[in-house]
């Protein structure tokens, strides 16, 4: 929302600062405005993409540390039988739930770009009928 906020604002401030022989210049306007976009979506995608690897590698390290202490202390390291049946549905469980907790991130992302791609398809057909 806030991006097309600063899209719109550029693309106004852009046609209303240009005399109107000079409207050719507003290509470069909305070029600049769309790369300068672009490179903040970027960033961010790149930040949340390093966040998320660090939570992964966390919580990876804690389920191995985990194991790990249960297997000291019970002295079983490989499980078979009914406990390694009932390990198998605690960790199908949890990355079932990991999937759908990643789903439904994806689907609101997806959702914010279709928006903002929309926004900015409609900003630009609007800059260009006179």
């Amino acid at each position: 929302m806030r991006a097309r906020m600063i899209w719109v604002a550029a693309l106004s401030l852009g046609m209303f600062a240009l005399p109107a022989h000079a409207q050719g210049g507003l290509n470069k306007v909305a070029h600049d405005v769309s790369s300068t976009v672009k490179k903040a979506g970027r960033d961010t995608k790149a930040e949340v993409h390093r966040d998320a690897d660090k939570t992964h590698h966390a919580l990876k390290d804690a389920g191995n540390d985990t194991k790990t202490a249960a297997g000291n202390a019970t002295g079983i390291h490989k499980v078979g039988g009914d406990v390694g049946k009932a390990a198998r549905k605690v960790s199908h469980a949890s990355k079932k739930t990991g999937r759908s907790a990643r789903k439904s991130m994806n689907s609101a992302k997806s959702e914010a770009h279709s928006d903002l791609t929309k926004s900015g398809k409609d900003v630009k057909k609007e800059a260009k009928t006179p």
